[in-house]
Parts: structure tokens; sequence; C-alpha cells
């Protein structure tokens, strides 16, 4: 099974979510929040959002990727 635009799509933002936490872990910087605007500004949050449901569509993935 070959993954399409939409995968790699959501692949990328988790990718991105989980070097984001890491940062926050290890440094206290939250570098979506800074390049967006804050952690309250609406576009941080349509982020964090999408971030979010690119993490369910993966598990939706995987599970199809074991099928195949």
């Amino acid at each position: 099974m070959r993954l399409d635009t939409f995968d790699w799509t959501a692949l990328v933002l988790v990718i991105v979510g989980a070097l984001n936490w890491g940062l926050i872990g290890l440094f206290n910087f939250d570098i979506v929040a800074f390049i967006f605007g804050g952690s309250t500004a609406f576009l941080t949050k349509i982020v964090y959002g999408l971030i979010g449901l690119a993490g369910a569509y993966i598990i939706y993935l995987l599970r199809k990727l074991k099928r195949a």
C-alpha cells in the first residue's frame, strides 16, 4: 500500500507535534505558539487542532496498514 498526500501530511503534522512536545518538555519552549502568535492565538489553536486530528488519523492509518 502506498501513502497518498493526505497520509504524508498527517505524518508530518504528528512529527511536528511530537517535536513540539519534546521542546516543551526539555526547554519549556513551545515553537508552535512562538511561530503563530502565542498559545492563546486563534491560529495556534487551529494548528494544535490539526495536529490532534492528524494523530487520530494516524491511528486509523496504522490499522489500515496492518490489514494490507
